[in-house]
């Protein structure tokens, strides 16, 4: 949860380096934006998913961007100490947040080894449908 909540922190201040229009006063400001738009992340946004489904696979997804703008806004007006002067710098943000959580929040799992061959552990793996059955 921390780590999620530094990625976020590092996407917003990104977002205000590179997006004019989109600005902080001090660290605690963007702190706090961070940690507010995370919440409206978990608890609102699979709302706003939920109701505007038909949208987002009307858009191909492209209106996540856009509720991802709102939700900026959102964090704008409750956070006092950080802004965003409209909705096309919030687009803005949002890409850039967008893009900067995915690629630090994205983890690798590691290639399951291939049948037939040692697992990590040492242990020989069965080709498939050769293993044991389970029936549950």
């Amino acid at each position: 949860m921390l780590g999620r909540w530094l990625t976020l922190t590092l996407a917003v201040w990104l977002a205000a380096v590179i997006v004019p229009g989109v600005g902080y006063d001090d660290g605690a400001s963007l702190l706090a934006a961070a940690l507010v738009l995370g919440l409206l992340n978990s608890l609102v946004k699979p709302l706003l998913l939920l109701i505007s489904l038909p949208f987002v696979i009307l858009t191909f997804g492209f209106f996540v961007l856009i509720i991802n703008a709102f939700l900026l806004l959102l964090a704008a007006k409750l956070v006092p100490g950080f802004h965003v002067s409209g909705f096309w710098p919030a687009m803005g943000a949002a890409l850039i947040v967008s893009l900067v959580s995915l690629f630090f929040g994205v983890r690798r799992n590691p290639r399951p080894p291939a049948p037939g061959y040692e697992s990590r552990s040492g242990a020989r793996m069965p080709p498939p449908g050769k293993g044991p059955i389970i029936d549950v």
